[in-house]
């Protein structure tokens, strides 16, 4: 049991899988320092200073007006933080496209080294050396 559990944690796609996960969690860092630094703020100028990760509507309990989202959840009252979701919206939506892209680059990638030929045809250069000895010769010939 314990070599089969070797063997399997060996394989060439579990470590690749393994490491997958760690950059994608990096990458989602990012990301989310992207859309909650630099996208919101500017949407947040465009709707007139609105700053989605604070909004909420507060279903049950009380929580003073003008308090922040996390203040707002300490108190233990019962939120819909709408604003976070449409955070994550936003996250999604960049995280995809950038997936998208980086499949299509590799997919381009690939398509290059299996046929080199499409891409770059080869440039007719004229008759071989060789092709133009035997030339002479059949020319000296006659």
């Amino acid at each position: 049991m314990l070599q089969e559990f070797k063997d399997f944690i060996a394989k060439g796609n579990v470590m690749d899988l393994a490491v997958g996960i760690i950059i994608g969690a990096a990458f989602t860092a990012i990301v989310s320092s992207l859309v909650a630094d630099l996208i919101n703020p500017f949407i947040g100028l465009v709707l007139g200073g609105v700053d989605f990760t604070s909004m909420y509507v507060v279903l049950s309990g009380d929580v003073a007006a003008g308090t922040g989202l996390d203040a707002a959840r300490e108190t233990g009252a019962a939120i819909f933080a709408y604003g976070a979701f449409i955070t994550a919206c936003i996250n999604f939506l960049i995280i995809a496209f950038v997936v998208f892209m980086l499949v299509k680059a590799v997919n381009r990638l690939k398509a290059v080294s299996e046929k080199p030929d499409d891409i770059a045809p080869e440039v007719e250069t004229g008759p071989s050396e060789l092709d133009v000895l035997l030339e002479i010769r059949d020319s000296l010939r006659k």
